[in-house]
């Protein structure tokens, strides 16, 4: 027996169809986009936006579903990050791009998520963390809901500490950094990974600083050079690298600097050029201006093409693609098997095939140690942020090379 639809139903089943075809992933952003750090923040969730547009673009994931963005401020704070979770998962998120608020924030996220995931495993959400390096999130703290998508604080000291094995005129180090957890590891790791490849040098002294409240770093700078140091090993980041910089450069003192992120920050390159002294290495996925490296450079272009911004971070743009990946794979929105298909998973990115580690998801990521400096045409070919300050390449090291053991015991559901 032949069935007719009626007008009526057949629009109700083109307008169910209309529906299906345009279902949402949605994914919620929470980092900084007040206080000290907001640019910081605004920046990286620009990255975040544009690589979601070009995911839609595409057609999003499963052959129509769109990933839908939410934003939310976490004002730097542990606390508000929580009620900024609590509000994204009421409104229907199911993945939490997170990293740019400092590890002890990304640390109460994480346990945070995994506590709701373990209360409401039909509602269950993965943390995305893109920025905040602290080897205990895929250490002695791993979890199953939380995926490293940056180098940790390890992999990138073992690469500075690569380097600067070679840099004999290092002889008096100073460790200098924010009063937090990822601050303390920079400190920690920088006097272990640094000690072992240079067991000449000489760590003179070590201090910890409120992490976003110190206006003039000037006192510190002249308790410094009274330990005759001339190498600073410190985790700073945003305005509180700014202002070190600052007072630096005004009381005349020559320092180079080790740093994790600091090039990848508005108004770093800026702070040197005016210092006009000093010497900032730091360490990333890569750098402006990168010889070799048409494909970041192409993204870069790209995007500032369509932001009119810097491009800074490729393994920001990665994160949202690298959550496609997974959700392609598997065909399906379902959180728990989107995360188990992100174990050992190896996508394509701007900077090569990235494998996400199945035992502790740390990304294995690439790692270019760089220096802040004059443009000489040569190692230096373009200036940043309307200076005459661009990225130097040092040294580069793949993923594999810079990987470490682990204390991570994953309990899996």
């Amino acid at each position: 027996m032949k069935h007719v639809l009626t007008p009526l139903a057949l629009a109700a089943c083109l307008s169910t169809g209309a529906a299906q075809a345009q279902q949402t992933f949605k994914i919620a952003y929470i980092d900084p986009l007040s206080g000290p750090f907001a640019n910081v923040g605004e920046l990286m969730l620009s990255h975040v936006q544009y690589a979601v547009e070009d995911i839609n673009a595409k057609g999003g994931v499963l052959k129509g579903t769109k990933l839908q963005l939410l934003q939310f401020d976490s004002k730097l704070s542990a606390q508000e990050s929580q009620s900024a979770l609590q509000a994204a998962i009421d409104q229907g998120a199911r993945a939490i791009v997170t990293g740019g608020s400092g590890s002890s924030v990304v640390s109460a996220l994480v346990q945070a998520a995994a506590k709701h995931n373990e209360r409401n495993p039909d509602k269950a959400v993965i943390v995305l963390n893109h920025s905040s390096i602290d080897p205990d999130l895929t250490g002695k703290s791993c979890n199953f809901w939380h995926f490293q998508l940056e180098a940790n604080t390890a992999m990138k000291m073992k690469a500075l500490a690569n380097y600067i094995k070679k840099q004999p005129d290092i002889k008096n180090v100073y460790l200098f950094n924010q009063d937090y957890a990822h601050g303390k590891q920079w400190a920690r790791y920088g006097q272990e990974l640094v000690g072992l490849a240079r067991p000449d040098i000489k760590f003179v002294g070590s201090d910890l600083h409120p992490i976003g409240r110190v206006k003039d770093f000037s006192p510190y700078v002249s308790k410094i050079k009274t330990t005759g140091a001339d190498t600073l090993i410190t985790g700073n980041w945003g305005q509180d690298m700014t202002l070190l910089l600052k007072a630096a450069g005004d009381a005349g003192y020559n320092l180079r600097y080790f740093n994790h992120s600091a090039g990848s920050v508005p108004g770093t390159v800026l702070a040197v050029s005016q210092s006009k002294i000093g010497q900032l290495t730091w360490v990333a996925e890569w750098h402006p201006g990168q010889a070799n490296a048409p494909k970041p450079e192409a993204l870069a272009k790209a995007y500032k093409a369509k932001t009119g911004k810097d491009f800074l971070a490729p393994r920001i743009e990665f994160t949202p693609h690298f959550l496609a990946a997974a959700i392609n794979k598997v065909q399906s929105t379902d959180t728990l098997k989107i995360a188990r298909a992100m174990e050992d998973l190896t996508v394509d990115s701007a900077v090569g095939p990235l494998r996400m580690r199945a035992e502790d998801h740390q990304l294995l990521l690439p790692q270019v140690v760089n220096t802040i400096a004059p443009v000489d045409g040569k190692a230096v070919k373009a200036g940043w942020e309307g200076t005459n300050y661009g990225f130097r390449t040092d040294a580069m090291y793949s993923g594999n090379e810079l990987a470490q053991g682990t204390e991570c015991k994953m309990a899996r559901p």
